[in-house]
C-alpha cells in the first residue's frame, strides 16, 4: 500500500487506511462492543487531527515508527474517558432515582446537568489527584477549607491553592 493519498493530511489518511481496521478490531476484542468500538476508532483518528501543530506526531509527518504503539495509546485514553463518562451518567442517573419524583428534573434537564458534569470531568481530569479531589470536596460536600486539610492531610494554605489551580483551569476549559 504505498499510493499515496493526494489530501492535506495525506500521511494522516495514510496511517488511517493502514491502520484504522486494526484498530477498530483491536479495541472489538477489547470492549466487547462493536459501536463503541468503531466510535472509538474513529474517535482516535480524529484526536490525531485535531493535535497542535507543533505536536512531534505532525512535525514528523505522522511518519511514525510503531504506528499501532501510538494509536493503542491514544485509544486507551480515549476508552478510559468513555469508561468515566459512563461510571459518571450511572452514579448521576443512582442519585436521581432516590429523588422523590416531585423533586427529579425534567429529561431535559438532566440532559443538561449531565452533559455539564461530563464537561466538568473532563476539565478536572488534567489535574492532579489531591487538587482534583479538594475541589470535588469543597464543590460537590461543601467543605471548608480546614476540613478538606485535616481530610487531605495538607495544610489550609495548600487548600487555597489547590482550589484556585482547579478554579483557573475550570476558567480557561470550560467552553
Amino acid at each position: 500500500m504505498s499510493s499515496s493519498i493526494p489530501t492535506p493530511h495525506g500521511d494522516l489518511a495514510r496511517l488511517y487506511v493502514d491502520h484504522h481496521g486494526w484498530l477498530q478490531g483491536w479495541l472489538r476484542r477489547k470492549l466487547g462492543h462493536a459501536g463503541d468500538a468503531a466510535d472509538l476508532a474513529q474517535d482516535t483518528f480524529v484526536r490525531l487531527l485535531d493535535a497542535p501543530e507543533h505536536s512531534p506526531e505532525k512535525q514528523a509527518g505522522w511518519q511514525l515508527r510503531e504506528p499501532r504503539a501510538y494509536l493503542t495509546l491514544v485509544a486507551k485514553r480515549l476508552v478510559a474517558n468513555l469508561h468515566r463518562r459512563r461510571s459518571l451518567e450511572q452514579a448521576y442517573l443512582e442519585a436521581l432515582a432516590l429523588m422523590p419524583e416531585l423533586l427529579a428534573p425534567s429529561p431535559e434537564h438532566q440532559a443538561i446537568i449531565l452533559e455539564t458534569l461530563q464537561q466538568l470531568d473532563a476539565v478536572l481530569d488534567g489535574l492532579p489527584a489531591p487538587v482534583r479531589a479538594a475541589f470535588l470536596l469543597a464543590q460537590l460536600e461543601g467543605m471548608a477549607y480546614a476540613d478538606i486539610a485535616s481530610r487531605l492531610q495538607c495544610s489550609e494554605r495548600t487548600v487555597k491553592r489547590y482550589m484556585a489551580q482547579a478554579m483557573a483551569r475550570c476558567i480557561v476549559l470550560m467552553p
